[in-house]
């Protein structure tokens, strides 16, 4: 498409882009392509001072810049047509949609998948191959399960929500509308719970519920435990990456970002918009308040405060964290000046 028809889907006044000091500036774009990888035809952005230099050498024909008249300046030097926003990815992720569209099937039931007779399928819903379904099972409208998926009894599935292949949902599990379960996650499965007695471990039965909250998304073989009572929660419009464990009664808030090989104990509480970043371990019962950042490789033991940026093992204040890893690198050094010290005068 034209570049003047793409800022026209985005929704973007003219005055904001190359448009309003070069009319004629008007490629057309093919593609879309991360700054490192453009080629001629294709629109890519620019986001924080580390990429700015690349308006210099680009070959892109087209990108998303901050509102950095140097930067636009550049740009239009170099014939590159542009757009400025505030939050260039934000409207990158938006150009995405326009040229890619994840593929979707077209309603229909495959004849080898196995449908209990007592499972109440709705309107639109697409159920692929070998994909099975047991008694009591609820599915709504517009649901899409792609081949192989297993989905245990008394199972509800809201609106519009996307199963992919060879995942699992176990019994009782309830999934909001517009949720995307991703290959191999396995929703509602027994938590990690034994009693300790003489003559080894009693199991305790798992009889709680999982339930996952509208527009959750949980990536490829991630599990999301059930309790022996009450329930696990997912809520609204949380993202889990890949390979993530949520024990059983954890009580996950809304808008949360859980990125891949997180591992959360039984019954911890996150609240709202927390960031938990690659391989966070938190300990049983532990509580992360509102807007929390827990930084990569993180162990918290205890609880962390609202707006709290926390890291290390035991998790420390972020800050805190810098210096004392600033003081570990010079660790060598400080020994030789502590030998030095030690000897004997004379």
């Amino acid at each position: 498409m034209k570049f003047s028809e793409l800022v026209q889907k985005l929704h973007i006044d003219s005055d904001r882009t190359s448009l309003s000091v070069n009319p004629d500036g008007d490629p057309e774009i093919q593609g879309i392509a991360p700054i490192d990888q453009v080629t001629k035809d294709t629109i890519s952005y620019i986001e924080g001072a580390k990429f700015a230099a690349r308006v210099k050498t680009t070959e892109a024909s087209a990108l998303i810049l901050p509102p950095d008249e140097e930067l636009q300046r550049q740009a239009t030097e170099r014939g590159i047509a542009w757009i400025g926003a505030s939050e260039p990815r934000l409207l990158f992720a938006r150009a995405i949609a326009l040229f890619y569209q994840p593929w979707k099937p077209v309603p229909e039931i495959h004849a080898s998948a196995v449908i209990h007779p007592e499972a109440q399928v709705g309107e639109g819903v697409y159920i692929g191959a070998h994909v099975v379904i047991q008694a009591g099972v609820r599915i709504g409208d517009g649901v899409c399960i792609h081949p192989n998926v297993v989905i245990y009894p008394d199972v509800q599935i809201g609106d519009r929500t996307i199963l992919h292949g060879n995942c699992t949902i176990h019994e009782r599990s309830q999934i909001g509308a517009d949720c995307v379960i991703h290959s191999g996650a396995v929703i509602g499965a027994e938590g990690f719970g034994f009693v300790p007695t003489k003559e080894g471990w009693l199991k305790m039965e798992q009889s709680g519920y999982t339930v996952l909250e509208d527009g959750v998304e949980v990536g490829c073989n991630t599990t999301i435990d059930r309790p022996a009572v009450g329930e696990t929660r997912i809520g609204c419009n949380t993202k889990i990456d890949n390979l993530v464990q949520i024990g059983h009664g954890c009580q996950v808030g809304g808008a949360c970002a859980i990125a891949a090989q997180v591992g959360l104990a039984g019954g911890v509480n996150v609240g709202n918009r927390v960031i938990l970043a690659g391989q966070v371990g938190i300990a049983n019962h532990a509580k992360i308040g509102d807007g929390a950042i827990v930084t990569a490789k993180t162990g918290v033991h205890n609880n962390v405060e609202a707006g709290a940026i926390v890291s290390g093992t035991p998790a420390v204040p972020h800050k805190l964290f810098l210096k004392a890893s600033a003081i570990y690198n010079r660790l060598p050094e400080m020994y030789q000046t502590l030998k030095q010290l030690q000897k004997p005068k004379g």
